[in-house]
């Protein structure tokens, strides 16, 4: 019987995977696709330390990939397990299907899946690759990439709103961290405050010029962190911040304009970096240019990369997360046209 990617995206949502407790959801999918007639292969994936706090899944932590049995594939059809927090459910109306991952990118998974049942049917060599760790670090994509199975393209999905992406920005994740002196506030001489440290360097590095291109736009910088100090009443003496630069272009000028501007005012470090991606534009497709990050730049392995996929960006990671079940649909008719062409071509 077909996939039915309304009743299947329904299920996955229903089922919690917030970033390091991909657990469950991993299981579900190696147990559906094997009913599916897939072989099943699970890549185990570590677990860092800070993560084994309650949740659901804690334990093994896995990516999971499936093809016919002796089957290289051709088209790789790939997307991620793990959603943002905090968890909700599924629940629908007549259009849409809302609920943690709904889009992003539960509902994708959904679509791949099933357009995956109409491609090996009409005897294109297909796989399914979903990875964890995507909206933390992309460390799935990692470990994917240490286990590429020969194939020439890799269709991955994130909410594009059903157009293929022509670029994705890349992601410069920056941490800055200020040391001080306590003091009493009433003493201000005495001590060395890191947290004024830490705005002054700020102030400084939003105000940067960053890299744009004509076709693509800006680089944009976020500071989605701050946090330091001990009480309201004392000088303090340590504070830090993180950023996060969504890139479109390479790091390197960047990285050197922060250190050069933060100075000797904080300790800089570049705790994650991928870059920006070009892609090329396949037959009468609409498209679009991505400004976020997707596990493209850690899945170099898996054959020239496309990115396409239901949903719009602008709700997930919302309390409003959602997906039109017609945008579902058209997304399984759409893997199956790009694929086909791709492996024809």
């Amino acid at each position: 019987m077909p996939v039915d990617p309304i009743q299947l995206t329904k299920r996955l949502v229903n089922i919690e995977s917030t970033t390091y407790h991909e657990g469950l959801a991993g299981a579900f999918l190696h147990e559906f696709l094997s009913s599916q007639r897939y072989l099943v292969e699970r890549m185990p994936v570590s677990q860092p330390e800070r993560a084994l706090t309650p949740g659901a899944g804690d334990g093994e932590r896995f990516n999971v990939y499936a093809a016919l049995p002796g089957v290289t594939p051709d088209v790789v059809l790939s997307t991620h397990m793990d959603t943002v927090p905090p968890y909700f459910g599924c629940r629908e109306d007549d259009e849409f299907l809302y609920g943690r991952g709904a889009c992003d990118a539960k509902g994708i998974i959904a679509a791949q899946v099933a357009a995956a049942d109409r491609l090996r049917e009409a005897g294109v060599k297909v796989g399914l690759l979903f990875v964890v760790g995507e909206e933390r670090d992309s460390v799935g994509a990692d470990v994917a990439n240490q286990h590429p199975k020969g194939s020439r393209f890799l269709i991955n999905g994130e909410p594009t709103d059903n157009r293929l992406a022509l670029a994705s920005k890349g992601a410069l994740r920056v941490e800055l961290r200020a040391k001080g002196k306590m003091a009493h506030s009433a003493y201000p001489e005495l001590g060395e405050s890191a947290i004024d440290k830490l705005v002054e360097a700020l102030h400084d590095v939003l105000a940067m010029p960053l890299p744009a291109e004509p076709e693509i736009g800006p680089s944009t910088l976020n500071i989605g962190l701050i946090e330091g100090g001990r009480a309201p009443n004392v000088i303090a003496d340590k504070a830090e911040a993180h950023l996060l630069i969504r890139l479109v272009g390479p790091a390197d000028e960047t990285k050197q304009n922060i250190v050069k501007t933060v100075g000797d005012r904080a300790d800089v470090t570049f705790s994650l970096e991928l870059p920006f991606v070009r892609m090329r534009k396949v037959g009468n497709l609409p498209t679009m240019v991505a400004k976020f990050t997707t596990d493209i730049p850690s899945l170099t392995a898996w054959g020239e990369p496309f990115l396409l996929g239901p949903g719009s960006i602008h709700v997930a990671h919302t309390p409003d997360e959602r997906i039109a079940k017609k945008e579902l649909l058209e997304a399984v008719d759409l893997y199956f046209q790009l694929a086909e062409e791709l492996v024809r071509s």
